[in-house]
């Protein structure tokens, strides 16, 4: 099962990744990320792309988020067990934000069959983030109060 949540109310940036990582208690450290989808992201980001995507380390993406915290526009960071490598996770359709309606649907789910955890930056207006993992969207949704369950709110 997957669990869903969208912050769109109350914070001066929706996609600043310092408090995303702040809200999930730094467990991006955990796992690799493949960032798709990207315009307008930090610079440091935007270096690391082979093509049109970036490969990093949870510890690499928090060593550049605590660099440049500036607010992303545009992404979807999809997070990898640590088991599974880029080439398998390269098998698949990279996840993008734009003009994906499945976010906007029950059930939710993350676009990456092999994702364990995807966090969309959405135009910087507003972040999704999703995971296998209740506690950790429970997490997500505690830290920001304004936040809402995307069921829920999908169902409205």
């Amino acid at each position: 099962m997957v669990y869903g949540a969208i912050n769109e109310k109350g914070e001066q940036w929706y996609t600043q990744m310092s408090k995303v990582f702040e809200a999930i208690k730094n467990k991006q450290k955990d796992y690799n990320w493949l960032i798709t989808n990207i315009d307008c992201v930090p610079q440091k980001i935007e270096e690391r792309c082979t093509g049109d995507y970036c490969w990093l380390t949870g510890e690499e993406l928090s060593g550049i988020v605590s660099e440049d915290d500036g607010q992303w526009v545009w992404a979807v960071l999809s997070g990898f067990n640590k088991n599974i490598t880029l080439s398998e996770v390269l098998k698949y359709s990279q996840p993008y934000a734009v003009e994906y309606k499945g976010f906007w649907r029950n059930p939710v789910s993350m676009q990456h069959p092999l994702a364990t955890i995807e966090i969309v930056a959405w135009d910087s207006s507003l972040t999704l983030f999703f995971s296998s993992q209740e506690d950790i969207v429970k997490d997500f949704l505690n830290f920001f109060s304004f936040s809402e369950d995307l069921s829920a709110y999908n169902a409205k």
